[in-house]
Parts: structure tokens; C-alpha cells; sequence
């Protein structure tokens, strides 16, 4: 076995076992055991477990953002919610054990947690909602929080679907789009609570006559 073959079995062989186990329950003695060699070897490919687990999320992450990024072909607003909702379903679908790994918690200093991963989504397809918001007359210097909110939205959903299944993808998506379009679709340009908040008791003592 190549150099290269071996480095690409050693990251198979611990992606099943952080998908199974998480990171600390994972340990380069088992990944070395079932590979047929050496912890040495091991760390003559990655350094240590932190640098292993760090290539295994890498490929996950550009698995993940490319799916997005080629399913992203429409030109109209609600189409491109559409193709987003459904691709992360697709690679929840085909790649659960790589799900898995990003949707548990990573170890300190991971640039790979699932809210990183989220967030560096949503910084993709902002301008989407970018463009939405000054077509409807919206600040669009606020799109940034809504594209959080709604791949967000479609993440944890996400999480919820990779144990449960059911109903199919398709679906799943047509529920997400129907929330976060007919949603986006009423919002207002300045939003209120309509429960008094801490900040807003402390204003009602303030004017309250003694």
C-alpha cells in the first residue's frame, strides 16, 4: 500500500470511528489496530489525534459546502431556499457518518464545529437575502442575521432528520421553505417584542411616579 492509499485508509477508518464515538472516545490505538499497524504510523501521517480529526472534518466541510455550492443554480429567491434545504438533506442522506462528526462537539480550538460550519454557510449565500431585502425596500445590512437564522433553521432541522428520516427529504425541505419563505414574506421593517423585556421594567420603574 501507497503512501497516499494508506493516509486515505487511515482517514476512513477514524471518520467511522469519530462518527460512532466522537472525538474523545476515539483513540489512534483503535484507528492504528484496525488499519493492521503501528500508533507511529499513524502519527507519521497526522501528528496526533487534533490533526487527524482536523483532516477528517476539513474533507466534510468542502464535501458539504461544494454540494451547496453546485446545487445553488436558480436565479429566483425561493427556488435557491429550495436547492439549499434539499442539498444539506442530500448530504445528511449520503454522508451521515460525516454529519455526525460535524454535529458533535469538536475539540478546543477546532475551527470545525457545527456552528463554524453553519456560519461559514450562511456567509455564502447572504447575498441571496441581500438581494431580496432591496428588492422589498429592507436594510440590506441586516441579511447577514437572517441568512444565519435561516441556515440555521435548516441545520438543526438537519440534526432532527439524520435519526428520524420521516418524513423523505423532499418534504422535510418543502416544510422548511414554506416556514422561512411565507415568513420572510411578512416581515416587518422594524420588529417589536410584544413581552416587556428586563431592560424595558427598568424603563416603566424609571417614569413609574413614587
Amino acid at each position: 500500500m501507497s503512501s497516499a492509499e494508506r493516509r486515505d485508509q487511515l482517514i476512513e477508518i477514524a471518520r467511522a470511528l469519530f462518527a460512532a464515538r466522537g472525538f474523545e472516545g476515539t483513540s489512534i490505538e483503535e484507528v492504528a489496530a484496525r488499519a493492521g499497524v503501528s500508533k507511529p504510523i499513524v502519527y507519521e501521517h497526522f501528528n496526533s489525534k487534533d490533526g487527524l480529526y482536523a483532516v477528517v472534518v476539513d474533507r466534510e466541510v468542502r464535501h458539504l459546502v461544494d454540494m451547496m455550492r453546485s446545487a445553488l443554480t436558480g436565479e429566483d429567491p425561493r427556488v435557491l431556499l429550495e436547492q439549499a434545504a434539499v442539498s444539506l438533506l442530500e448530504y445528511i442522506e449520503q454522508s451521515s457518518d460525516g454529519f455526525r462528526i460535524l454535529v458533535r462537539d469538536s475539540p478546543i480550538g477546532s475551527s470545525g464545529s457545527f456552528g463554524t460550519i453553519i456560519s461559514d454557510v450562511a456567509s455564502r449565500v447572504e447575498y441571496i437575502i441581500e438581494e431580496e431585502f432591496r428588492t422589498r425596500g429592507f436594510d440590506p445590512k441586516i441579511a447577514p442575521l437572517y441568512a444565519q437564522m435561516l441556515v440555521g433553521m435548516v441545520g438543526t432541522t438537519g440534526q432532527w432528520w439524520l435519526d428520524t428520516r420521516t418524513p423523505g427529504k423532499r418534504e422535510v425541505a418543502a416544510h422548511l421553505v414554506n416556514l422561512a419563505w411565507y415568513g420572510l414574506s411578512g416581515i416587518k421593517h422594524h420588529p417589536e417584542l410584544r413581552t416587556p423585556g428586563s431592560d424595558d421594567m427598568d424603563v416603566v420603574r424609571q417614569i413609574k411616579p413614587a
